[in-house]
């Protein structure tokens, strides 16, 4: 009986370990089965990038300092390959400041990247920018500022997301102080001349990410508290629309610009903080697969790399049990 007791106990002990091993290497017991967090390195605010049939590049928030790079094959496996910056090519629009929350696209055959820069508490300073390459893993070059807080008029102007839309092309932005929109040019290098911005969300939310399924705009968002280890409330949520400018809405079709919305990811006993998604990339199967960051109740030593299946019921997307995955089925690539 003390046997088998102890045969349980060393059990759960390795599937913790899984579950969030500290070396951050991701293990798996087949090819189909995967478990979160798939990277342990601190890896906030992830957005990706899919190069070809299974290739994916990765960027994140400045853990590593001048805006880290990975690659993978799978989503699973992630290594790293650089840095979009180096020393002397790093922007400096914001001195002392952080390069935050990098968004990757393709735009006219570039590579363009748009990144925060700000200090912590420099909410009227702090702006966005952009950068170009020919190749996603850089060397990117910097193209300078598109604007500051003080200069759009929105504070705490960080969290950009680009979104083209009927041959136009825009960039969403803001945290805790609205989410706004505005037009850019036509290369994305710059905001439209005479272009206004516009409100789309309320004071709730940072992080955004608009993605379109059918006849619907999802604004994905993060509520809460990113970064305050064990203690952080960071969530994802989401609202709809028939409309890139709205109004996004939650299932009552309450408005998103009133903080309403609808859950997606929250933490459990094994996770917290599950916040500030990437973009959604659909596999060779079919399935939805999200990728956000958060910590791990174990070994915490930032904020690790998740992966989840987005699962759309009645055209809402949802995840297993609105938390992450311990332990599920991998995408197929």
């Amino acid at each position: 009986m003390k046997q088998s007791i102890i045969s349980i106990l060393l059990l759960f002990w390795s599937v913790a370990c899984f579950a969030c091993n500290k070396d951050g290497k991701q293990e798996r017991d087949s090819d189909s089965i995967y478990r979160n967090p798939v990277q342990r390195r601190s890896t906030p605010d992830p957005s990706l990038i899919q190069v070809g049939d299974s290739i994916f590049y990765l960027y994140s928030t400045e853990d590593v300092r001048n805006l880290p790079v990975y690659r993978s094959g799978d989503l699973i496996h992630w290594t790293f390959v650089g840095t979009a910056f180096t020393e002397e090519t790093r922007p400096t629009f914001e001195p002392k400041g952080g390069l935050w929350a990098p968004d990757i696209n393709i735009i006219n055959g570039q590579y363009v990247l748009y990144y925060s820069m700000s200090v912590w508490g420099g909410e009227w300073t702090c702006g966005i920018g952009v950068a170009t390459a020919d190749k996603p893993e850089g060397p990117f070059t910097d193209r300078g500022m598109l604007f500051r807080s003080n200069t759009i008029g929105v504070q705490n102007s960080i969290d950009q997301n680009y979104v083209e839309d009927d041959g136009k092309k825009y960039l969403f932005w803001g945290s805790f102080h609205g989410i706004f929109g505005i037009e850019l040019t036509d290369d994305g290098l710059a905001i439209r001349e005479n272009s206004e911005k516009r409100q789309v969300a309320g004071t709730a939310y940072e992080g955004t990410y608009i993605h379109k399924r059918g006849k619907y705009y999802y604004l994905f968002a993060s509520t809460g508290t990113c970064c305050e280890g064990l203690k952080s409330t960071y969530t994802t949520v989401v609202g709809r629309a028939e409309n890139l400018w709205g109004p996004y809405v939650d299932k009552q079709g309450r408005p998103m610009m009133n903080n309403n919305h609808e859950i997606v990811i929250h933490g459990n006993d094994a996770f917290v903080g599950t916040g500030h998604n990437s973009e959604i990339v659909s596999d060779k199967a079919g399935n939805d697969w999200i990728l956000y960051h958060g910590f791990c109740v174990e070994n915490t030593e930032g904020r690790s790399l998740f992966l989840d299946r987005i699962i759309w019921v009645d055209d809402w997307p949802t995840v297993a049990g609105d938390s992450p995955s311990v332990e599920a089925e991998a995408p197929t690539f």
